[in-house]
């Protein structure tokens, strides 16, 4: 089975909780095996409305999920004085309350229920910086990887942007469902958490991508094309598959904020954007080939005997050097574009919250951030202003909650 449809999409176990209102029965009903939950719609619902992404599986939802419309990124540090057994609260507590919401079902707590009657694929992943290790004085189950990125030539850091002890990502098909859930989230975490950063994107509108569809940014570029897509590619580029128990099924997430130049941008004619990244706008096919998926060819020449595909450009720098997989990575890319504001000097805010998946980011990521970082055509209209690295846990049991055997060992 395709990753871009994983298995976690099609487990069983959606249903009603004991202690649920009778409002959450009428909102999520249980789903046969091998089907997403079929709840009863009203007229005003579109047929995302109702999707369930699974939340418990061997892996937590968010990474091999087919990407929702619309993201929030929350970065926490723990509070002074919080230590395992306040993080152990909090996990069970988040871990309940994403588990239920996630299947259209409102938390004990909850006074709203029909904020989260309809899920759209509503999606909770969460991850923990190098801090939390210290805060729950477990710095033994820290990967060797987990930290600060190398630094980079081309960087420009902003603080407000990076690091962070704890992260939640949630990811949905519906804003108002997402911006609830996550708000919801946030609120319960007040307690043991203090927030650090918050990044916001959108994909594309609300049902309108086909499955498997590749995503475009504001450049206009598709985004994504190489991308692990089969289960076989998945436990070969992303799944951690030893170590710690706490992170078998589990991975690295790099978040990088990614400003872009877009009024420079807008400056290029056609021609020369493609040129720049290497691929044509239309259809995403490297140049000199017709189809997105097409594989680059970097020896093909032109009538003068000039490299069709420029050797600096954003395709071309991004490919693995040795055509390993392992040097690949899972994108997982949105995009955010804030408006003007009134009396400011900054005519734009536009960029790409660029998210991605692998087993070690310090094998994978930096091989392809320094090939970027040396000589790349695109970073006359980028600049990466933000940065923070997280450790995934693997997923859950039905009754189990987020990285037990962490907090638990």
């Amino acid at each position: 089975m395709s990753s871009t449809f994983p298995r976690r999409r099609f487990l069983t176990g959606i249903g009603v909780g004991a202690g649920a209102s009778a409002l959450a029965a009428t909102a999520a009903t249980p789903a046969a095996a091998g089907s997403r939950q079929p709840a009863e719609r009203s007229a005003e619902d579109t047929p995302v409305a109702r999707e369930i992404v699974p939340f418990d599986g061997p892996h937590q939802a968010g990474i091999d999920t087919q990407s929702q419309a619309v993201a929030w990124v929350i970065a926490f540090d723990v509070k002074e004085g919080a230590g395992r057994e306040q993080m152990r609260r909090l996990m069970r507590t988040w871990t309940e309350d994403a588990r239920r919401m996630s299947r259209g079902e409102p938390s004990i707590t909850e006074l709203e229920p029909e904020m989260v009657a309809k899920p759209a694929n509503l999606s909770f992943t969460v991850g923990f910086g190098e801090g939390f290790f210290d805060a729950i004085d477990r710095r033994d189950q820290k990967p060797d990887w987990l930290g600060p990125l190398p630094a980079y030539s081309r960087d420009r850091l902003e603080e407000r942007w990076c690091g962070g002890d704890v992260m939640l990502q949630v990811c949905c098909d519906d804003p108002m469902t997402l911006s609830h859930a996550t708000r919801y989230m946030i609120r319960n975490a007040g307690t043991y958490l203090d927030l650090r950063w918050i990044q916001d994107g959108f994909l594309n509108a609300n049902g309108t991508r086909a499955p498997g569809e590749t995503p475009r940014n504001r450049f206009g570029q598709l985004d994504g094309t190489v991308n692990p897509r089969t289960e076989e590619e998945f436990d070969e580029i992303v799944w951690i598959d030893s170590g710690p128990e706490w992170l078998r099924g589990g991975t690295s997430m790099v978040i990088r904020r990614i400003d872009m130049l877009i009024d420079l941008w807008e400056l290029l004619d056609r021609k020369g954007r493609e040129e720049v990244v290497g691929r044509t706008l239309d259809t995403g096919a490297p140049l000199g080939k017709e189809k997105e998926h097409d594989p680059a060819d970097l020896e093909l020449r032109d009538e003068f005997g000039l490299p069709v595909v420029d050797p600096k450009s954003h395709m071309a720098r991004s490919m693995p050097a040795d055509g390993k997989p392992g040097l690949q990575i899972r994108r997982r890319v949105y995009q955010y574009d804030h408006p003007p504001q009134p009396g400011s000097a900054e005519s734009e805010d536009t960029g790409l919250m660029f998210i991605c998946f692998q087993k070690d980011p310090l094998e994978q990521f930096d091989p392809i951030q320094r090939r970027l970082d040396e000589e790349d055509r695109l970073n006359e209209w980028i600049v990466h202003i933000g940065s923070a690295v997280f450790a995934i846990p693997g997923g859950t049991r039905e009754d189990e909650y987020w990285a037990q055997s962490l907090l638990e060992g």
